[in-house]
């Protein structure tokens, strides 16, 4: 699925690797932990990371079934490298007490419909939308940052019980978000 590996990334994993052993998590979950590691330096994420091996193997085969992308923001399909994201926070104006990103998120969950893989890294109020909309996802990658509303935020998506990677923690971003959806898009497991 991907092009060759720069010798600065293939280091990069080498130290990552020689710092923390994750053979033990299940395949998928490790691409995901490892790719976000490596986006942020961050070893934390080691063990703030909340995954489902099935869920994550249901969202990669979403994706290499050609399901839609959509980003909150577009710095997270800025950096999904492998595929195009469908990112509407531009086209949505803040309206009926939305943020522009809630917004962005019922533009996109009409254009795409069910079954897409939605990717938040920045707006927590984007999440908590996808989630009261029912948009019936194949994978959300809920990431996003802050003191306000993130870590509310992602435990609304764990406690809905929508397939998804989240964090329990604050931190996110939109580099760990691209990092997280990357992980799928590269990994070769099968």
């Amino acid at each position: 699925m991907r092009s060759a590996v720069h010798p600065i990334e293939q280091e990069s994993f080498a130290i990552l690797r020689s710092r923390v052993n994750l053979s033990h998590l299940p395949p998928l979950h490790r691409a995901v932990v490892e790719r976000v590691v490596h986006s942020s330096a961050d070893l934390g994420y080691v063990d703030d990371l909340v995954t489902d091996e099935a869920a994550l193997r249901a969202g990669q085969a979403a994706l290499l079934a050609g399901a839609a992308v959509v980003a909150d923001v577009e710095m997270v399909a800025a950096g999904i490298t492998a595929r195009d994201a469908v990112c509407r926070v531009r086209q949505a104006p803040a309206h009926d007490g939305l943020t522009r990103s809630a917004a962005a998120v019922r533009l996109a969950y009409a254009e795409v419909g069910p079954g897409a893989v939605w990717v938040v890294g920045c707006a927590p109020t984007a999440l908590l939308e996808l989630i009261d909309l029912d948009v019936q996802p194949a994978l959300v990658v809920g990431l996003p940052v802050g003191f306000v509303g993130a870590a509310e935020s992602k435990r609304a998506l764990r406690e809905s019980g929508l397939p998804a990677v989240s964090n329990v923690s604050e931190k996110g971003g939109s580099a760990v978000a691209a990092a997280a959806l990357n992980a799928l898009l590269y990994a070769e497991v099968s």
